[in-house]
């Protein structure tokens, strides 16, 4: 009987544990005081929209959205305000020519959209990392392709979406 119990909780705790390492939505009073101030010293005259507490490889980051001169930027930075990652999102045909070529061949007849361009931050210093780009094939599979500058497809993970 005490290993029935046992099992249950270990398959409730396991259900529960996707909802756990989920993005959490803040309310942008609750946001830490060095994060703003970075957010607000690099993008001078952004309006923030939004933010998000997420956890990645156990460290914390906050993910603030803003709109900067029209366009959609996510900014991730850790608790101390330090930049991590800039993803700006950008239209397919802004894409350099050796990297839609790349997406073409590997996915010929596919719809590309929700097009970012993510540039990592470290020390301070900004480099453009990849772009990120969701695919959805001919043979309606989803895919989320990371393909660096150059044109080499540097990750692909398969999405579980339905059409």
């Amino acid at each position: 009987m005490r290993l029935i119990y046992i099992g249950m909780a270990a398959m409730i705790l396991m259900a529960a544990a996707p909802a756990a390492w989920a993005d959490e939505k803040v309310d942008l009073d609750k946001v830490p005081k060095a994060v703003m101030d970075a957010v607000k010293a690099r993008f001078p005259d952004a309006e923030i929209k939004g933010a998000e507490k997420e956890t990645e490889e156990g460290k914390l980051y906050y993910e603030i959205e803003i709109l900067n001169k029209k366009e959609e930027i996510d900014v991730e930075l850790t608790p101390d305000g330090a930049l991590s990652e800039i993803e700006k999102e950008i239209e397919y045909k802004d894409l350099p020519k050796a990297v839609s070529q790349a997406l073409e061949a590997k996915y010929p007849k596919a719809e590309f959209d929700e097009v970012e361009e993510v540039t990592k931050v470290d020390k301070k210093t900004e480099k453009l990392a990849y772009y990120e780009v969701q695919v959805k094939t001919a043979d309606k599979k989803h895919y989320e392709v990371q393909v660096d500058p150059d044109g080499k497809i540097v990750n692909e993970e398969k999405k579980d979406k339905k059409d």
